[in-house]
């Protein structure tokens, strides 16, 4: 009986951890530890992804919560290590690019435990990014790398890194390619009056939210649009243009602004939409997945093959970019399914199960 344990803590990490779960759970040899680090901590960022996606009870929430960086890796550090003082897995598997990941991968790494990256390889190139320090501390320990895209390998043997390397897509994927018929737009008209095309929007990076000048180009976008706008309004971001007094760019008749939907309804959302306005990564590829455009609200993306076949276009956070990028998005006549094709978790269980058996 081999013994894993995952750690995860964000909304991005939830989906991934569902799509490999539901893969371990077909091998009967796999005990399945999973640790909640609390990161996300409230029930709309949280609590509905696990009863959402079938994923068991974590064993273990840590309950780190909000706070500066360096104090919540600080905390996930401690309550990650006291569980693998107990738990003593056989290999710790990681998933994306959070505090959550390079603070259980350090803790890992210290206990001489094997770690697995789920999402590894992928680079933004900018030490300002959060998320990039993240992604640079947890591959430095890695054992494992499995790596969503093509650019993921190239990034990887730049640095010299080409051992233990597997392409598998992305595990986000796994799920939309097994439920695709529990999208349904009769929902959405029900549940947010849409009656013609409509703009969903999120925007929750601290690179937009924490800079007033960012956040207020975004709005003023979102305000100029004269299409229903469905803005699925992060709490951080919400603080923010409270904090910023830019309420008021929020005052139309267009604008709804919800809380964040759960998974399902927001793949509904994304299919239904005639566009999506996003920086979050886990949406720009759901929206290729959709082959519904993405204008990327943020001046970088780690997905880039998506942007290569012009589903996605970069126009940062720039009021006059983002409505020419939507004014002038043409439909691509290319669609290769870049970024997977659905069977990521089992190739990531299968490796993992010869790493082990041959290093036993």
């Amino acid at each position: 009986m081999k013994k894993l344990l995952s750690v995860v803590g964000a909304r991005p990490q939830f989906i991934k951890l569902a799509g490999l779960h539901r893969a371990i759970s077909d091998e009967s040899d796999i005990q399945h530890v999973i640790v909640h680090s609390g990161q996300h901590y409230d029930h709309n960022m949280s609590g509905q992804f696990f009863m959402e996606l079938n994923i068991p009870e974590p064993h273990y929430n840590i309950g780190i919560g909000s706070g500066h960086h360096n104090i919540q890796i600080a905390k996930c550090i401690i309550g990650v290590d006291e569980i693998l003082a107990k738990e003593n897995p056989d290999l710790v598997i990681v998933y994306g690019d959070t505090n959550t990941t390079s603070a259980a991968a350090i803790a890992a790494s210290k206990r001489n435990i094997p770690i697995a990256h789920v999402e590894a390889g992928l680079r933004e190139f900018d030490k300002s990014i959060p998320e990039e320090i993240n992604k640079l501390l947890t591959d430095a320990v890695t054992d494992l790398f499995f790596v969503p895209t093509k650019t993921g390998i190239d990034n990887l043997a730049n640095v010299g890194v080409q051992n233990n390397v597997y392409l598998t897509g992305d595990i986000s994927l796994d799920l939309l390619y097994d439920n695709e018929n529990l999208w349904e737009k009769s929902e959405l008209v029900t549940k947010y009056n849409i009656t013609e095309d409509f703009i969903f929007v999120t925007c929750h990076r601290a690179s937009n939210t924490d800079v007033k000048e960012n956040l207020e180009q975004i709005l003023q976008a979102i305000k100029e649009i004269k299409l229903p706008v469905i803005f699925a309004i992060h709490p951080r971001t919400q603080q923010k243009i409270n904090d910023y007094s830019l309420q008021h760019l929020l005052l139309s008749d267009y604008i709804k602004l919800v809380e964040p939907p759960g998974f399902w309804e927001t793949q509904s959302l994304i299919k239904y939409a005639q566009m999506v306005l996003t920086d979050s990564g886990g949406i720009i590829k759901e929206a290729y997945f959709h082959k519904t455009p993405a204008i990327i609200i943020d001046k970088q993306t780690e997905w880039l093959e998506t942007v290569n076949e012009g589903w996605n276009v970069i126009a940062g956070p720039d009021k006059n970019k983002i409505l020419l990028a939507m004014k002038n998005w043409q439909r691509p006549t290319r669609h290769s399914n870049c970024i997977g094709n659905g069977n990521a978790g089992h190739l990531i269980v299968k490796e993992i199960l010869n790493y082990l058996n041959v290093r036993k």
